[in-house]
């Protein structure tokens, strides 16, 4: 699920890192992180589990403070549509680099054993087997 959201956040055209792995001593103009903050058992019927709930938080940075919000509305519509659940439009998240200014967001997926096939940003598709 982790290459999904990525391969997602990569076609809004900025960096993607998962949090606290940037290496580098500069950060980039603007960027993503994300974090996986858990991924439970969905439900269980005859001892056998139904889907795994996944959670991410996904943040956006920039030294430009608008830039943020644009993004992760972008990111916003994308993921929905491409069936993630997004319950609301962010808040606020801290930058440990005074340049930088950052709005971030909690997501959800539900992956099940059949099949998707997903829309990305140019329109065109994909497949992911579950």
């Amino acid at each position: 699920m982790e290459d999904f959201l990525i391969e997602i956040l990569e076609s809004l055209g900025l960096p993607v890192y998962r949090q606290g792995s940037m290496t580098e001593k500069t950060y980039p103009e603007s960027f993503f992180t994300f974090w996986n903050t858990e991924s439970p058992d969905h439900a269980y019927y005859d001892n056998k589990d139904y889907g795994t709930e996944w959670a991410f938080m996904v943040n956006c940075y920039s030294s430009d403070p608008a830039v943020p919000y644009e993004k992760l509305m972008e990111t916003r519509r994308l993921l929905k549509q491409n069936e993630w659940t997004v319950p609301g439009k962010g808040y606020d998240v801290y930058s440990d680099e005074p340049t930088h200014t950052g709005r971030g967001m909690t997501i959800y997926f539900l992956e099940t054993d059949k099949d998707y096939s997903f829309i990305v940003n140019d329109g065109a598709k994909f497949l992911i087997a579950e």
